[in-house]
């Protein structure tokens, strides 16, 4: 069964490379009209952070290893993804839409949305009911082939996720997967991976890859919604000052510190600073 769901994986692999006829265009997101109205997030002042990245991982871990067990995605990764691209759950997106992982509406999307400046103005983002619906969704959009390879690793290799992401291209920072790597062995967030026995996995891996194939024909519409992540990582040097380099890239200090969750003025050589997510 298994030999057979890859035979049909390569070949849809194949044929996709074919010349297609191109669907999206490159301009600003619109915005499906629905029964619901479209809410906007205005720009406000830089507030304080209020979330720790420990009381977010206190409040989510549940939900990421329900996602581990369903799709083989590890909790450790669920856990300092979401860290990373909701600002430990103080971002606007995340405190107003429920939304975790950035994801865009695209065309397909007929759910609550709201607007919010991005890589466009007024880009539009999905609204979620609760933050399970956007650690669904996020798993969801993992499934398809560029990341199929992923999921043939074991559900505990945080190591092996982390830089399966990044080439794969799910961000554009080099820095990406140690960044991962370094957060979840600073919170030990893989004390919450669980190991999988060989029929587990092969039962998991053939589940898994028959919803890729599934997905194939919609992935040119739901690259839309989840483009490359980028980011800013600052690797500290020798002889730099957390000051120094909040001024160089124009942060106030008490927002740096809270970004990467640092409670003193003390930083490492080869430290990995998130300065923008």
């Amino acid at each position: 069964m298994r030999k057979v769901i890859w035979f049909c994986f390569l070949l849809f692999l194949v044929t996709s490379c074919l010349p297609k006829q191109k669907v999206l265009t490159n301009g600003p997101a619109k915005v499906v009209s629905n029964s619901d109205p479209v809410k906007r997030i205005y720009p406000q002042p830089v507030a304080p952070r209020s979330a720790t990245a420990e009381a977010y991982i206190a409040q989510y871990k549940d939900i990421a290893i329900s996602e581990m067990d369903q799709y083989g995605i590890p909790a450790s990764i669920k856990l300092a993804q979401a860290l990373l691209e909701s600002g430990n759950g103080n971002s606007s997106l995340a405190r107003q839409a429920n939304n975790h992982f950035g994801i865009k509406c695209a065309s397909g999307w007929a759910g609550k949305r709201v607007l919010k400046d991005d890589d466009e103005i007024d880009d539009c983002f999905r609204v979620y009911d609760r933050p399970e619906q956007s650690y669904r969704d996020h798993s969801e959009f993992l499934l398809r082939k560029r990341y199929a390879a992923l999921f043939e690793l074991d559900k505990n290799d945080y190591v092996g996720w982390a830089r399966g992401l990044k080439a794969a291209g799910y961000a554009t920072n080099p820095k990406y997967a140690d960044l991962l790597v370094n957060i979840i062995e600073r919170y030990q967030l893989f004390q919450y991976d669980s190991p999988e026995s060989k029929r587990e996995k092969i039962q998991r891996e053939e589940k898994v890859l028959a919803e890729i194939i599934e997905n194939i024909p919609l992935e040119v519409n739901d690259a839309a919604a989840k483009p490359p992540v980028k980011m800013v990582i600052h690797e500290v040097k020798k002889g730099e000052t957390l000051f120094a380099i909040a001024d160089r890239y124009g942060i106030a200090i008490a927002e740096f510190k809270q970004l990467n969750n640092i409670k003193g003025d003390t930083i490492l050589p080869g430290q990995l600073l998130l300065v923008s997510n």
